[in-house]
This record gives C-alpha cells, sequence and structure tokens, in this order.
C-alpha cells in the first residue's frame, strides 16, 4: 500500500513539473507583446480629451502627465497640461500607466452622495 501511494505521489510530481515548464515556456517578447495589449486596451477604456487625464512610466525611465489627446493603433499622445507639448507614446515603451477620467454618470452619483449626506447630518443635527 506505501509503494503504491509513493508512486502515485512521484507520478504527480513528475507530471507536475512537466506543465510547469510548459507554463513558463513564455519568452519575453510574449510577455512584453500581452502587456502592450493591455495598456492598448486600458488606453482605449479611458478615452481621449481633457478628462482623460494620465501619468505614464516609461521604460527608459521617463515620466509623462497629461491628458490622452489621440490613440493610434501603435501608439497614443500625451500633451502635457501646463506647456502644451504632445508626446507620442509607443505601447511596448510603457512600463506604467494610471489613468483618471470620470464619466458624467459617476461625478452626478458623487453630487448626489454628497447631497444625502449633507441633508442627514442637517436632519440629525436640526431635527430634534
Amino acid at each position: 500500500m506505501l509503494k503504491k501511494c509513493l508512486s502515485l505521489l512521484l507520478t504527480v510530481f513528475v507530471i507536475n513539473l512537466f506543465l510547469n515548464a510548459a507554463a513558463f515556456a513564455n519568452t519575453k517578447e510574449d510577455k512584453e507583446a500581452k502587456f502592450a495589449a493591455k495598456v492598448k486596451s486600458e488606453i482605449t477604456k479611458l478615452g481621449t480629451g481633457k478628462d482623460a487625464r494620465i501619468k505614464v512610466k516609461l521604460r527608459d525611465g521617463t515620466k509623462l502627465k497629461g491628458y490622452v489627446s489621440q490613440i493610434n493603433e501603435n501608439s497614443f499622445v500625451v500633451v502635457d497640461k501646463k506647456n502644451g507639448t504632445p508626446t507620442e507614446v509607443p505601447y511596448p515603451n510603457v512600463r506604467q500607466v494610471k489613468g483618471n477620467n470620470l464619466s458624467s454618470g459617476v461625478k452626478i452619483a458623487i453630487a448626489i452622495a454628497i447631497v444625502v449626506v449633507v441633508l442627514s447630518i442637517f436632519a440629525l443635527t436640526f431635527g430634534s
């Protein structure tokens, strides 16, 4: 019985080693291409315009801050808010992206929540 359990356990470990080796077979280029595709989808979700604020860190250490003015197939354009300088950024050059674009629906919901909280505080304070 012990020999059967040990042989089964050993078989499971060997199979696990082969499956993990196949999972780690992705090349660096594959990982970079997947990350670039993820960056592209996130930029597309963010949209364009002065409300599409963004902070980008590039692979060479450069940091950009501004808004997305244009989205292309292989790159996007970040315009610096202070001086209006546009910078074209290829998706593979991006290391990190942080974006913020509140839709009008979210802005309305936040405003309604603030009004409800203020009215609740007013009612509790002066209601008695």
